[in-house]
């Protein structure tokens, strides 16, 4: 048998080849065009996944833009002055609150004098007061986050030496 035949049909043909090829020449494959009846309707399918997925993206999108603009408008927004509902307790004339020694050594005059002001001033000046004391309290909390802020930038930044060091042996 000729192995050349089989491939590119050049050589000496087999006989028992020959005789197989016959008989099933007559399911070759015949190409012929594909005959579609012409009354024959093809309903088309509507396909909403793609608009759907398109639709989605947009609503998230805009949602996403819609919280951002609301983080962003509030951490913008200039502080609101405190409302006093509660009033303020005055204090009684007879009463006086018990005063902390006071070493007159220690403390400086200027001191002293802003107390004595403070003694005397009247009821709008005590609103002035409870918003420095908010204004206060609020510089404070502010050097505290930027300090903490700080110490996490200067821990990030200094490569921790034991960290870093390989051992040997």
């Amino acid at each position: 048998m000729n192995d050349d035949y089989l491939w590119d049909k050049t050589g000496q043909p087999d006989p028992e080849i020959q005789q197989l090829e016959e008989i099933l020449g007559t399911l070759r494959y015949q190409p012929k065009p594909l005959a579609l009846p012409d009354n024959l309707v093809v309903p088309q399918r509507k396909n909403y996944l793609p608009l759907l997925a398109i639709a989605a993206s947009l609503l998230l999108a805009l949602l996403a833009g819609g919280i951002w603009l609301r983080v962003r408008s509030r951490n913008e927004a200039p502080p609101q002055q405190a409302k006093v509902d509660s009033p303020t307790p005055t204090p009684r004339p007879d009463v006086t609150p018990p005063q902390p020694p006071v070493n007159k050594s220690a403390v400086n005059p200027p001191l002293l004098a802003a107390k004595r002001i403070h003694r005397t001033r009247s009821a709008s000046s005590a609103v002035n007061l409870q918003e420095a004391l908010m204004a206060k309290e609020q510089l404070m909390l502010a050097l505290r986050v930027t300090t903490q802020k700080l110490q996490l930038v200067h821990t990030r930044t200094q490569p921790n030496q034991i960290k870093n060091q390989h051992r040997v042996g």
